[in-house]
């Protein structure tokens, strides 16, 4: 017999997130995925399935080992799941001006028409 648990127990119970509600939350809008299948908050998971759980941009993906439903301290957490996430990029990876260009320092507020520049080169060149 395998033991299984609810999906966002476990999200909690392992520290992908903060709170119980954060984790119902993400699998009601479709950021978690188990064995890349949409799932809701109370579906069961088993030893061997694949969860993918989405938070803002930064993927996770575990391989579950052991099923928990009570929160543990994070050496014991990670002892429950087998890490499979794509690597983050390093800080230094990441460009030092934001996008649409830096204004310079003490140049003040942006006027009407530089905001609308910004906007537009934030449109064209952002998410």
């Amino acid at each position: 017999m395998t033991k299984s648990v609810r999906v966002d127990k476990w999200l909690w119970a392992v520290r992908v997130f903060k709170t119980r509600t954060a984790a119902t939350n993400a699998c009601s809008t479709g950021r978690v995925l188990i064995n890349d299948e949409p799932a809701k908050p109370a579906t069961k998971i088993s030893v061997g399935d694949s969860v993918s759980a989405r938070k803002g941009d930064v993927l996770f993906v575990y391989r579950l080992v052991e099923p928990i439903e009570k929160r543990v301290g994070a050496p014991r957490a990670a002892e429950c799941y087998e890490d499979l996430s794509p690597p983050r990029p390093l800080k230094s990876d990441m460009p030092l001006a934001p996008p649409g260009g830096a204004r310079e320092r003490g140049a003040g507020r942006p006027t009407k028409r530089e905001r609308r520049q910004l906007d537009r080169l934030r449109k064209r060149n952002g998410p």
